[in-house]
């Protein structure tokens, strides 16, 4: 049997790496995106990463252009690559703001355009939609464009039979946080606040409910969104929008 392929942007750190670690232990052939620590990764040597700027349409068609010649074709689309920059109405600047939508949104939006002619019928491809309430006006409209958008691309796909989904996995604690100066102390202080106890890596994530039953990790939501299961959650709307569950 054909080994399945996946492309993850946003792979070479956090959720997106963990995300290429288990889908590589799983069989997959994995090619990922970022723009840190392409060179070393710390991912098996089989996972391909290159270095592509998510806001950028060059960097996003080169990345395309890689994944056809080294996957061929994609059963997997893990549209990961994000960035947060909180702040209120006041202090946020046009370049804040255009950052937000041209990577959160743009990137994505395009990434998957580009990508279309080599997803398979029956392919999966899966947003990763941080919440973003609280954070800011700007950073809450730019992670609440992608539901819609998340929404509408399941009903167009749908007659090639692709699965559109996304995944809100609530407060992990990946590099992104020391990137912006934010503190663990701080990271320790949100989670307090958070109904589903501490914030945990991406790959160990197992956070417990309120009755105490374990909750599936991001890495794991992620991939069972693109799993033939998750087809009940598309095309109209797609359900795989739960914080905890696909």
């Amino acid at each position: 049997m054909t080994a399945k392929t996946a492309l993850i942007t946003g792979g070479t750190s956090g959720i997106g790496k963990a995300t290429a670690e288990l889908l590589h232990s799983r069989g997959y052939r994995v090619m990922v995106t970022g723009l840190d620590g392409v060179g070393d990764t710390g991912l098996h040597p089989d996972v391909i990463a290159i270095r592509a700027d998510a806001a950028s349409l060059p960097d996003i068609e080169r990345a395309v252009e890689q994944a056809r010649e080294h996957l061929g074709s994609l059963d997997l689309l893990h549209l990961n690559a994000g960035i947060s920059r909180p702040g209120p109405i006041e202090s946020t600047d046009e370049s804040v703001f255009d950052a937000l939508f041209d990577i959160n949104v743009k990137g994505s939006f395009f990434t998957l355009q580009k990508s279309l002619p080599l997803l398979n019928e029956g392919a999966s491809v899966v947003f990763t939609v941080g919440a973003a309430e609280g954070l800011g006006a700007a950073m809450t409209a730019a992670k609440g464009a992608l539901l819609p958008l998340v929404r509408a691309l399941a009903i167009e796909l749908a007659p090639r039979r692709i699965r559109v989904n996304a995944v809100s996995p609530g407060l992990i604690d990946t590099p992104a946080y020391a990137k912006l100066g934010i503190s663990p102390d701080t990271i320790a202080a949100w989670g307090a606040d958070v109904p589903w106890a501490e914030p945990e890596p991406p790959s160990t994530s197992q956070r417990r409910s309120p009755s105490s039953r374990p909750t599936a990790p991001a890495t794991s939501r992620a991939t069972t969104c693109s799993s033939p299961a998750a087809s009940a959650y598309t095309p109209a709307p797609p359900r795989c929008i739960d914080h905890e569950r696909c």
